[in-house]
């Protein structure tokens, strides 16, 4: 695949060495600061010329979705662990320095996903199903959409990726990730699969590794039908929506431990790589019979990835694209109609950003450049997982780190005083 072929050294170019991980002690805030970046603590790490990162907020559990609203406040889903039942909801309010934390919704299941519907009700993704409220009164105004409640099947829950992630298409339809419960179809006991059978758990009745499609019906936001869009796709938590051409777009984190399977090899920092997918109706992404452009997988080692979707693009090994927005601000110049992507992986070629030049319609043209770098761990830094980003009405980015439990805004220097 030429494009694929054509980023990929540039793609792999991006390794960074990473310490082990480490938090913060004491209570105190993770991050060292210095003087400002548009009025917030200005932090160590690198960025292009120019710009700067701040710290909008700090005492977070476990951030991970985000949504700037249009009055300049930040709703931030704080996923609470990996405990059932301790998830929230945030609203952050800009105050003379960082922003003001008050808490909206609690008690939810691993909440992860965040979006503003058509009807203009935020929905959450929590583990087993999609809730909606209304920011008047989020508790009293709280139901479900799919699951829970609803009437519709509970989204499927169990095993090693349960986080629910989801976009609306410019329609108000509704792309769901369903992650698999696998790394790579092993049985229970860890064995590998039996080679000569389809795997189940991607091709069975009711499929994981896959994006569902729910049909939606407005003004009532009630869905009207469900499919299996796409299959294949491990774990597609990140996901994006071109806002002009309508493409839709999924950062794939690829499997664990391939190493354990092939003997000659030592371990798996550098294979598989994770994926960009371009994602179309129908199309089976390969998933776990194959990676990479097309190489079967050594638990189907006679697999024939011809009729397999090839990636659009390979990312690094194990950089674990969780966030991903294509920019149409006014405030980074250098940054206008990029995909930008937050990789959250703590391994070698994680925690960063970055941003990947498109075409007219929105597809990435050349290699990536970084937009935030240099958290790696250090003597006065911590290691960082950066998950969600999104822009906001004033074209600012704002970013998830869950490592640090903070909220990050990607500013200017021009702003420093």
């Amino acid at each position: 695949m030429t494009r694929c072929a054509g980023l990929r050294a540039g793609l792999i170019a991006l390794a960074v060495l990473a310490s082990l991980p480490g938090a913060a002690q004491g209570g105190r805030p993770p991050y060292r600061s210095s003087g400002l970046c548009d009025g917030l603590p200005r932090l160590d790490l690198r960025t292009p010329a120019g710009l700067c990162v701040g710290l909008a907020a700090d005492g977070f559990t476990f951030p991970r979705g985000l949504l700037p609203l249009d009055d300049g406040s930040l709703l931030v889903v704080d996923m609470g662990g990996w405990n059932e039942g301790k998830g929230s909801v945030w609203r952050l309010t800009r105050g003379a320095g960082r922003y003001a934390k008050r808490k909206i919704l609690d008690r939810l299941d691993r909440a992860h996903g965040i979006a503003r519907g058509p009807d203009g009700k935020i929905y959450i993704g929590a583990i087993g199903r999609v809730l909606r409220f209304s920011l008047a009164d989020p508790s009293a105004s709280a139901e479900d959409v799919i699951g829970g409640r609803s009437g519709l099947p509970a989204l499927p829950s169990s095993g090693r990726h349960p986080l629910v992630n989801f976009v609306f298409d410019r329609e108000g339809n509704l792309f769901v990730a369903v992650g698999s419960a696998s790394d790579n179809c092993e049985l229970d006991n860890g064995g590998p699969p039996d080679a000569r059978q389809p795997c189940a758990e991607t091709d069975g009745e009711n499929p994981r590794g896959v994006i569902r499609k729910y049909d939606m019906r407005w003004p009532d936001g009630r869905v009207t039908g469900w499919r299996n869009y796409a299959r294949g796709l491990r774990n597609a938590i990140a996901l994006a929506v071109h806002p002009s051409s309508g493409l839709l777009m999924e950062g794939e984190n690829s499997r664990d431990f391939i190493h354990r399977r092939i003997p000659a090899m030592t371990n798996d920092e550098e294979s598989p790589h994770d994926e960009l997918n371009l994602i179309e109706e129908g199309a089976h992404y390969g998933w776990p019979y194959c990676y990479d452009d097309g190489v079967a997988s050594p638990e189907f080692p006679a697999a024939d990835c011809a009729p397999y979707r090839k990636p659009f693009a390979l990312l690094p090994a194990h950089a674990a694209p969780l966030g991903m927005t294509w920019y149409s601000g006014e405030r980074y110049a250098a940054l206008r109609g990029s995909l930008i992507l937050a990789y959250h992986g703590y391994r070698r070629h994680g925690h960063r950003i970055v941003a990947f030049p498109t075409d007219a319609r929105g597809l990435p043209a050349a290699a990536p450049i970084d937009v935030v770098a240099g958290w790696e761990r250090t003597k006065t830094r911590p290691l960082g997982a950066p998950v969600d980003i999104k822009a906001g009405k004033d074209g600012r980015l704002y970013f998830t780190e869950d490592r640090n439990g903070t909220v990050l805004v990607l500013g200017t220097d021009a702003a420093r005083r």
